[in-house]
């Protein structure tokens, strides 16, 4: 690719992760408001979202997960919060504000035991966080997915609502297993060249293609946020206050255990995030549209909540930049009087 291509790229890339708490919620509005013109595209979405995974573990190596389970106890813990702590946060707070609601309690299940977010190797990169964990973890979490997502949608729901199993789990070894282990092996074949010189380039292509898949799968249930009500905003509220609670033990658990800073950042995003992209497109192919409600209103404000959490950890590490600068300050004003 010419140079200049490659620094057009690089700078839209840059423009877009600066956006990126606005471009989710953008993209809902744009998939409501023009519902009758990208539906027909759904067909696509399995195929747009294999390719954004396969460029998102084109930085990933099978190196950096030996090293990550070597000393698993970090990665275990967020497996624990991931798939065990916030899906029953979920099924609790679907029972208690939706009870008699199936649908809507499986879409709150749904929401947290899809796996953690891809798009958090960005806040984790932005912030200076543990990026091999948070990239061993995605990927030990992306190839576990086909089992784990539909076994704990059965064990929690049960026989309440209709769990098409072998019909998700071929559904995520297509979108999202295969695709992220031909990228790690590109990555491996060619010693780490394709994460430092495919990746960059493509990177702008994964956000352009999460625009698109919230659009299209935003279209499909367009009627429940065309009509605004009672339900839907209850649904939204209790979903913004599932999400902040996973931030929440995300930040609480990495201080609890006296974790490094670098590490804590990490836990704080991948607790908090999940791959709602990938949640909406199986909520869409294999439930009922009301099962898509809680997944879908959680990327109004997963991006945002990054962002804010983000900016709670840069006014600590200036806090903490301070305190450390305070006696060098004092000790220069005594030495020049």
């Amino acid at each position: 690719m010419p140079k200049r291509g490659i620094v057009f790229l690089t700078r839209t890339n840059a423009l877009l992760e600066k956006i990126m708490p606005l471009l989710t919620p953008t993209a809902i509005a744009v998939g409501v408001l023009f519902s009758s013109r990208l539906s027909p595209y759904e067909d696509l979405v399995p195929w747009i979202f294999a390719a954004m995974t396969f460029i998102g573990s084109l930085k990933s190596s099978f190196t950096d997960i030996g090293r990550e389970l070597y000393r698993p106890q970090k990665l275990l813990a967020l497996m624990l919060i991931l798939h065990v702590v916030m899906p029953c946060v979920g099924w609790t707070a679907g029972r208690l504000f939706f009870p008699g609601d199936p649908l809507t309690i499986t879409g709150y299940v749904l929401l947290f035991v899809i796996p953690t977010g891809v798009v958090s190797v960005v806040w984790v990169t932005i912030y200076r966080g543990n990026l091999a964990l948070t990239l061993s973890l995605i990927l030990i979490d992306t190839l576990l997915s086909p089992f784990i997502v539909p076994a704990s949608l059965y064990v929690m729901m049960g026989e309440t609502v209709e769990i098409r199993v072998w019909a998700m789990m071929k559904g995520l070894l297509w979108m999202v297993v295969i695709p992220s282990l031909a990228g790690m092996l590109a990555n491996q074949w060619t010693r780490g060249k394709a994460g430092k010189t495919w990746s960059p380039p493509l990177a702008p292509l994964v956000k352009i293609g999460l625009f698109a898949v919230v659009a299209i799968n935003g279209s499909a249930i367009a009627p429940y946020f065309k009509q605004v009500n009672g339900h839907l905003a209850a649904v939204v509220a209790v979903t913004l206050g599932t999400v902040i609670i996973g931030y929440l033990i995300g930040w609480g658990c990495s201080s609890a255990f006296r974790w490094s800073r670098a590490d804590s950042v990490a836990m704080q995003f991948n607790s908090g995030m999940r791959n709602l992209s990938a949640g909406a497109v199986l909520a869409v192919q294999y439930f009922p549209p009301a099962v898509s409600l809680p997944v879908i209103s959680g990327m109004l404000f997963q991006q945002m909540l990054a962002a804010l959490f983000g900016y709670r950890i840069a006014r600590k590490d200036g806090k903490m930049s301070r305190a450390d600068s305070g006696p060098v300050s004092d000790q220069a004003v005594s030495d020049h009087p």
